[in-house]
C-alpha cells in the first residue's frame, strides 16, 4: 500500500483526528460534534460510482439500521467533489451522509493515513471512533482490496 505513512493510521485506543466535511448536501459535518452523543463508523472510500465502492455501500445501505442508529453512525468519506456524491447517493439510494474530503484534497484521509499519493484517492479505511473521539476498532484494506463487510457488522454489534 502506498498510503502516506504504511501503518501510520490511528490505532485502537488513540485519539482519532477531528475534522469537518461537507456531505453531499453541503451541510458540514464536524467529528468531535457527530460523536457527541453516539459513536461514529468511518468509511473511507476511493472513488463514488465504482464498482467496489457501490457494492460495499450497498450492504450498508441494506443495513442501514444496523449503522445508523441512536448508538452510532455511519459517514462514507471519499476525495470526491459534493456534486459527484449528491449524484451518486441520490441514484444509489444512500440514506447515510457521504463526506466529501475534495478540497484541501485528501487532508482527512492523510490524517488518518489512509490517502495514496500515486492515485490522489483513500484506500479502504474504516474506523469505529468513540463519543470520547478515540478510536475504538479499525480495519484498513489496499487500493482494490475489498472491505469485509461483515467485520462492520461485528464492531457495531455489541455498542
Amino acid at each position: 500500500m502506498s498510503a502516506t505513512r504504511a501503518g501510520a493510521y490511528p490505532e485502537v485506543g488513540t485519539s482519532a483526528p477531528d475534522f469537518s466535511l461537507p456531505d453531499q448536501s453541503g451541510r458540514r459535518t464536524t467529528l468531535s460534534s457527530a460523536v457527541a452523543d453516539r459513536h461514529a463508523l468511518l468509511v473511507f472510500y476511493p472513488f463514488a460510482f465504482s464498482s467496489i465502492c457501490t457494492g460495499e455501500l450497498l450492504e450498508i445501505q441494506l443495513n442501514v439500521d444496523e449503522f445508523v442508529n441512536d448508538r452510532v453512525q455511519v459517514y462514507g468519506i471519499s476525495c470526491d467533489p459534493t456534486h459527484a456524491l449528491r449524484a451518486w447517493a441520490a441514484g444509489e439510494g444512500y440514506r447515510f451522509p457521504l463526506l466529501s474530503d475534495f478540497w484541501p484534497h485528501g487532508e482527512v484521509a492523510r490524517s488518518y493515513g489512509v490517502f495514496d499519493e500515486d492515485s490522489g484517492m483513500s484506500v479502504r479505511g474504516t474506523f469505529l471512533v468513540a463519543p470520547d473521539m478515540t478510536v475504538r476498532w479499525s480495519l484498513v484494506n489496499g487500493p482494490g482490496e475489498a472491505r469485509e463487510i461483515g467485520a462492520l457488522h461485528e464492531a457495531v454489534r455489541d455498542l
